[in-house]
């Protein structure tokens, strides 16, 4: 896209006339070229050179390889490699950096390369000595194989983010082990990341009306946040898949300690392998999708949630959070489907509300929380930052930079609104045999439950 615009055009480079002194003088007009002329942040090259506005962010391009992963990949994915491996550092905030960035092509649009901009670009390749096959991807970057959404491919996909280790994610999160949107107080600057997610798991079970000896499904059911919060103050007994093996593993020890194996059954299971009987006789009470139906894909959508319909009574209540967006990239960018989650698929809120009511389930309410996810991702943000180099011993330096970036970004695409988060509560039309359906939704005050 280019964009007229009168105003003069900040950091665009060298003065006329004025002679390069060094590398940065080199990339900095090249880089404008393709911003529409402008330069938004200080560039400072291996060689000690800058150019820019000493106002704007700091971007250090430490080494050649950096350009050559730019160059062989222009745009989000070579510059994603480029930072990934070292190449390219910010200094500061890094979703600051970011906002700035974003809001300087938000407001003077970004230019078409033509002709004479390759033809610079393959020029200062040769004298910048970057000319070469391109490099090999970082060792952190996804590599599918397989039919789309096939059984196989999915397990591959929710390994490669999540099977990381329990020990990343023990030092990311807090101790309720919740990786999705909090619940925030937004009168307390003060509340924790753990009492907000619980309160986001409260909601949960207070929406789906649980109560003791109710039967749940929880599809994507992560490191049990919401299995053993269902089970141990709800009373409830959770049925919880995953495709993880590190997950599965952390639930069933979680709930080995707490006292409540006989509540809680979590399977290695993918979620089209879930049949009427598989956790025994009878249909569910309830289920409940935590940020998991980003996985499913676009086609596989509809026959998921059908199947949702399919597994719970009449009368019963499904509860999907659900992340949402709009735009070219459903996946959520090139960096986060090479990266974070291969093969994710959001859509816009209405198009899942759709398809739920098209598989048969009564929509009856939706909660926007697009707001509590900048607050979370900030959070764990955090506390990546305090403990980066505990999170470097456990991952490595290319994963730990992936984590920098992946929250950075991710809190600034909410709060700017390119995504969403969302709960959505829907029922299953028809009388429950045992009156549950009509049971309030308030609960009394909450006491553990064991066993």
């Amino acid at each position: 896209m280019t964009t007229a615009n009168p105003r003069p055009r900040p950091g665009s480079g060298s003065r006329p006339g004025s002679r390069p002194r060094g590398v940065a003088h080199l990339l900095g007009p090249l880089v404008a070229a393709f911003l529409n002329g402008v330069l938004p942040v200080r560039l400072r090259a291996w060689d000690g050179s800058e150019i820019g506005p000493n106002d704007a962010p700091r971007v250090t391009v430490r080494d050649r390889d950096a350009l050559r992963h730019v160059l062989a990949r222009p745009g989000e994915l070579g510059l994603s490699r480029a930072y990934v491996t070292g190449g390219i550092e910010v200094e500061g905030d890094l979703t600051d950096a970011l906002r700035h960035v974003w809001a300087s092509v938000e407001e003077y649009g970004t230019s078409v390369p033509g002709p004479r901009d390759w033809a610079r670009a393959a020029r200062l390749a040769l004298v910048l000595g970057v000319v070469g096959p391109p490099l090999p991807p970082p060792v952190t970057e996804a590599r599918m194989g397989g039919r789309l959404h096939s059984k196989e491919r999915d397990a591959a996909a929710i390994s490669h983010h999540y099977d990381a280790g329990n020990d990343l994610y023990e030092l990311l999160l807090d101790e309720t082990m919740a990786y999705s949107c909090a619940l925030w107080d937004e009168g307390d600057p003060d509340q924790s990341l753990a009492d907000a997610q619980r309160a986001k798991l409260d909601l949960i079970c207070e929406k789906l009306r649980l109560g003791k000896g109710d039967r749940l499904l929880d599809v994507g059911c992560g490191w049990g946040s919401l299995t053993l919060h269902a089970a141990r103050w709800y009373g409830a007994r959770v049925a919880a898949v995953t495709l993880s093996a590190r997950q599965r593993d952390h639930v069933r020890k979680r709930a080995a300690e707490e006292g409540l194996e006989q509540l809680v059954d979590v399977r290695l299971l993918h979620y089209r392998d879930i049949e009427p009987d598989t956790f025994g006789p009878g249909l569910f009470d309830a289920a409940a999708s935590v940020e998991m139906g980003e996985h499913v894909g676009r086609d596989a959508y509809a026959p998921f949630v059908r199947q949702l319909h399919d597994l719970i009574r009449p009368g019963g209540s499904l509860l999907v959070q659900q992340m949402s967006r709009r735009g070219a990239y459903p996946g959520g960018g090139p960096f986060i489907e090479r990266y974070i989650a291969p093969d994710m698929h959001m859509r816009p809120l209405g198009e899942t509300v759709g398809l739920l009511e098209e598989a048969g389930l009564e929509v009856r309410g939706v909660q926007a929380m697009r707001e509590h996810y900048v607050r979370t991702a900030r959070a764990w943000s955090d506390v990546l930052e305090r403990r980066f180099d505990e999170m470097v011993s456990i991952t490595g330096p290319q994963a730990a930079r992936v984590w920098r970036l992946y929250l950075a970004g991710g809190a600034l695409a909410f709060e700017e609104g390119r995504m969403g988060v969302d709960q959505i509560l829907a029922h299953r039309p028809g009388p429950h045999p045992d009156g549950w359906a009509s049971r309030p939704a308030e609960q009394p005050e909450l006491t553990e439950v064991t066993g």
